[in-house]
């Protein structure tokens, strides 16, 4: 065989890593950027962008895209194997969401891995498949969007119908659809400025010169926007601990914990440590970080990001934030507690979170969430300071459950939090003691946020 004729009939390597990366998300619920963080093989910058791109992508219309696949296969979803079920879904992906990739090259390169992942009757079951969709592109079928809103809006935006349905009891069509739409959208890479290794001048010029884009973020002084970036982990400003990626509503509810030098601030629910570090940044690591979590294993992850950081006044424990420990009672100047959710707030980041969540999930957190601050906050002192924090937009695990909380402890109340929120971001909730940031409004995570004071 000729090296050309080779070449014609080999698989594309990113087009096959993209491919084993969703076989795992979506047969074994792995996590696709933990997958694609520890992605092995010598890919260039682009292979590693259009690889994650592929898998993103196709885990966000997942719903969309088998809708489409349903409408033009004979045989039925179920019955379909998994890897080629997916080389289905990553091809009609790459035709509708991939302007730059000829759709011939779609077609052609998801036969060539059928070859490979099934045999010559899946390749032509595939080739049948994708080449009938490209002739009758305009003829899918959705539900009435008057008549079955939840199920057209499912399909459409691509999520599980029962959690369309308890967005549109929530917020309404027009706001539940506009939340939908957000979520499919890539969210901005943002990164925090170590202040206590660099500034942010000196970071903006090192990573400029590396031929990043970089701007300012939209609310956090102590943050860049970044564009054109290589693998993170492999940048030595992030080896030499100059930045730590994180998001600005997650900042933000760091800055409304508003720590002090030479205080004991807790940090609850902590791995991988990106929160209890900019708390220690803050305090000029100066004073206590203990930071708990459920993980051991995670909290490695602390232990190394403070190293890396240049940070020692963080003391990891492992600790089961929904079971009290009287030996912290009344110690801690401030305690976060950034708790287990349903994380419907960050699926532009986790898109495998709408197909891993279950409506019965949300009952069991809601628990959890009440236990742990009910576990949690009498390690706050007299006149200290509670933060509960989320990254999801339910009501139901946010403020109803910390107002239920409030009422029933008589022992905190809310604080006006004003001062500690960026100025643009300024909402009437602020003087009552907490805050609702969506992606769709505020263009960062979807986040709840709420101060209280102990007062008893």
């Amino acid at each position: 065989m000729t090296k050309r004729a080779k070449n014609l009939t080999s698989v594309d390597d990113s087009r096959e890593q993209a491919l084993l990366i969703l076989v795992k998300v979506f047969e074994n619920k792995a996590y696709s950027n933990i997958l694609l963080k520890n992605l092995k093989g010598d890919f260039s910058r682009l292979d590693r962008a259009f690889i994650t791109e592929i898998v993103y992508g196709t885990i966000k219309w997942k719903m969309k895209i088998d809708n489409i696949i349903s409408q033009f296969s004979k045989i039925k979803m179920k019955d379909i194997s998994p890897h080629i079920l997916n080389i289905l879904r990553i091809g009609i992906y790459q035709i509708d969401f991939m302007d730059r990739v000829p759709n011939s090259a779609a077609v052609d390169e998801c036969v060539k891995l059928s070859k490979k992942y099934g045999n010559i009757g899946a390749s032509k079951f595939v080739n049948a498949v994708l080449r009938n969709y490209l002739r009758r592109h305009d003829n899918i079928k959705y539900p009435d969007k008057d008549k079955e809103a939840s199920k057209y809006l499912s399909i459409y935006y691509s999520y599980p119908e029962w959690m369309v349905s308890k967005l549109l009891c929530e917020f309404g069509e027009s706001a539940a659809e506009d939340f939908l739409k957000s979520c499919n959208e890539v969210s901005p890479l943002t990164v925090r400025i170590n202040s206590l290794k660099t500034t942010k001048e000196a970071l903006r010029e090192s990573l400029k010169s590396k031929g990043i884009y970089v701007s300012d973020s939209l609310y956090i002084d102590d943050a860049l926007m970044l564009k054109n970036v290589p693998k993170i982990q492999s940048m030595d400003e992030y080896k030499k601990g100059f930045l730590t990626v994180q998001d600005e509503s997650s900042m933000i509810a760091v800055k409304i914990l508003a720590p002090k030098a030479g205080e004991l601030v807790m940090d609850l629910c902590s791995a991988p440590g990106t929160k209890s570090t900019y708390m220690a940044e803050m305090m000029g690591n100066k004073g206590t970080v203990i930071s708990g979590d459920i993980n051991e294993n995670k909290l490695k992850l602390v232990d190394q990001n403070a190293k890396r950081l240049g940070i020692d006044i963080i003391s990891t424990f492992v600790n089961d934030a929904a079971k009290h420990d009287g030996s912290y009672d009344g110690k801690a100047d401030r305690v976060l507690i950034d708790a287990p959710c349903s994380g419907l707030g960050v699926m532009r980041k986790k898109p495998e979170i709408r197909w891993n969540r279950r409506r019965e999930d949300i009952e069991e957190l809601k628990k959890i969430q009440r236990l742990i601050l009910e576990s949690s906050s009498p390690y706050v002192k007299l006149g200290g300071t509670l933060v509960y924090s989320t990254c999801t937009v339910l009501k139901e695990e946010n403020i109803d459950l910390v107002r239920d909380f409030v009422r029933d402890s008589h022992k905190f109340v809310f604080e006006d939090i004003t001062a500690w929120v960026p100025e643009k971001l300024r909402k009437d909730s602020l003087k009552d003691g907490y805050v609702q940031l969506f992606p769709n409004i505020d263009n960062v995570d979807g986040f709840f946020i709420a101060r209280l004071k102990r007062v008893r």
